[in-house]
């Protein structure tokens, strides 16, 4: 298959460049998987090729799956998406904002929707204000983790809810810890463990045994290295991000804007069951209209203008980009499309309009939406348009 060449042939040439170590694409039309395309190492030292089952870090790529977690006790009444952030975890009481003129009083709390939205205010660690005081609460946490332990997940979400934040909720889009956030949320509501509810709710019935916030030791052999570029080339990346980044036992901080492993396989079954509107294999994850709601975008026009350019086209939604105005996008795109990506390069698009989805994972930092994304894009988009895909 041409197209199939041309997607493997952009593959090569980014791990010819050293833009990553290994990637692998799956890509998917009406149900049925069209092509698989590999290449590159999943651990150059040993000289371990990417395999179809290779196990990789999805980093904010665990945010969709968050928000599907949101979704399900939404729809069964558990939780108002107008519910206020505090009504679950009690350190989001009397939020300050900070301003020009100091700390002031939040105008309103943070609800349960401006964290679906990235709109509540939250930061990641950063170099402004907000961005230090979030810092101060994860280095507080990796000392435990370094320790062996580390705070447990709703711990550690008091605390940051505790911080002060950029700016008044509701009033900006902020890419920040608000899937964090939520998984606490899902985990006092349910009165289950965040980790067991997305096992029991969603990774079970999809069939997705290799996702999870571990990797057991017998799946090891499969778990991909990651790297870092350097002046040297690529070197392999042992640290820790966002208090994640320990992978052979179950973490006692589940995070559920960066903490999950899958595999492409796992991936597409969470992915066709979205574009199947809640089923997949028999078993209903969610309802139509759940999958519907999900997948629109929230973002008002004001706010759209804090996104990042690379994004331009989409808004923002459910922890998820959706494609608003294709033509201003750097690329090919279709209008409706939604999905993300992670800081190691794993990547999804679903593109409801076509009835087809695009998954892409590697092993590199800072990847994200990167060159070789949009050109897999461009290929398979390109391809799409004259039937050949």
């Amino acid at each position: 298959m041409k197209v199939q060449q041309q997607v493997t042939h952009c593959l090569e040439a980014a791990v010819a460049n050293h833009e990553a170590a290994g990637l692998s694409v799956l890509v998917r039309k009406d149900g049925e998987e069209v092509f698989y395309a590999s290449a590159g190492l999943a651990n150059i030292e040993k000289q371990q090729p990417i395999q179809r089952n290779s196990i990789f870090r999805l980093y904010s790529q665990s945010k969709p799956v968050t928000a599907v977690a949101v979704m399900l006790l939404a729809e069964r009444g558990i939780i108002d998406l107008m519910d206020p952030v505090e009504k679950f975890l009690p350190g989001f009481r009397n939020q300050k904002v900070i301003t020009e003129k100091g700390l002031v009083p939040a105008a309103r709390s943070a609800t349960v929707l401006d964290l679906l939205g990235m709109t509540a205010g939250l930061s990641y660690p950063g170099d402004d204000e907000a961005g230090q005081y979030a810092a101060r609460v994860f280095e507080e946490n990796d000392k435990l983790i370094a320790q062996g332990g580390g705070m447990d997940t709703v711990t550690f979400c008091n605390r940051l809810g505790q911080q002060p934040v950029a700016f008044q909720p509701g009033s900006h889009f902020r890419y920040s810890t608000c899937a964090d956030i939520l998984g606490a949320v899902v985990e006092i509501a349910s009165g289950k463990k965040f980790g067991d509810f997305l096992q029991k709710e969603i990774f079970q019935p999809l069939g997705m045994k290799d996702t999870d916030f571990y990797v057991p030791a017998e799946k090891m052999d499969h778990f991909v290295t990651a790297y870092y570029r350097s002046e040297n080339g690529l070197q392999p990346w042992l640290g820790r991000n966002l208090c994640v980044g320990v992978y052979d036992h179950m973490p006692a901080f589940q995070s559920g804007g960066a903490g999950l492993v899958s595999t492409l396989d796992d991936y597409a079954a969470f992915t066709q069951m979205l574009m199947n509107k809640g089923e997949y294999n028999g078993h209903r994850i969610l309802s139509p209209a759940a999958v519907a709601y999900l997948t629109t975008p929230q973002l008002g026009w004001n706010q759209q203008f804090d996104m990042w350019d690379s994004l331009e086209g989409f808004s923002y939604g459910k922890l998820m980009r959706v494609c608003t105005e294709p033509g201003r996008y750097p690329g090919f795109a279709c209008k409706d499309e939604y999905g993300w990506d992670g800081w190691l390069g794993t990547y999804f698009a679903n593109l409801p309009n076509k009835n087809m989805t695009i998954l892409l994972m590697q092993n590199t930092t800072d990847a994200g939406t990167t060159t070789v994304t949009r050109k897999v894009r461009n290929v398979i988009l390109s391809a799409l348009s004259k039937g050949e895909c």
